[in-house]
This record gives C-alpha cells, sequence and structure tokens, in this order.
C-alpha cells in the first residue's frame, strides 16, 4: 500500500451493516508512502497513527 498526503484512506466494515470509516492521509512516516499514516477521520474529527489492514485501501487524489 502506498499514500501521499491528501489521499483517502478507506477501512471497509468488517461486519455485516458496519459502516466504512474514512479518512485523509494527513502525514507519511516513510518517504516511500509505505504505512503508517497519520489519518484524520471524517465524522469523528480525530488524528490517529494507523497501520492499514487487509480492509482498508487508499483513495489517490480524491480527498
Amino acid at each position: 500500500m502506498h499514500a501521499e498526503v491528501g489521499d483517502k484512506l478507506i477501512v471497509e466494515g468488517t461486519h455485516q451493516g458496519e459502516p466504512q470509516r474514512i479518512g485523509i492521509v494527513r502525514e507519511l512516516r516513510h518517504e516511500d508512502g509505505t504505512p503508517p499514516y497519520v489519518v484524520h477521520w471524517l465524522g469523528t474529527d480525530q488524528e490517529t497513527l494507523v497501520y492499514p489492514g487487509p480492509d482498508a485501501h487508499v483513495v489517490h487524489g480524491e480527498a
């Protein structure tokens, strides 16, 4: 997985009926764009350090 600042990180719900979590990548910890990322979560207005799992994907340039 690779991201740039401003990309969306989308984490799919792991249980039926659980909504997606959508965040904006605010900071990279590695120059090559690999995780972890500092993400600002939409809806909760929180920022967290994220190590995305297999239920996550990056949407480039649409933030």
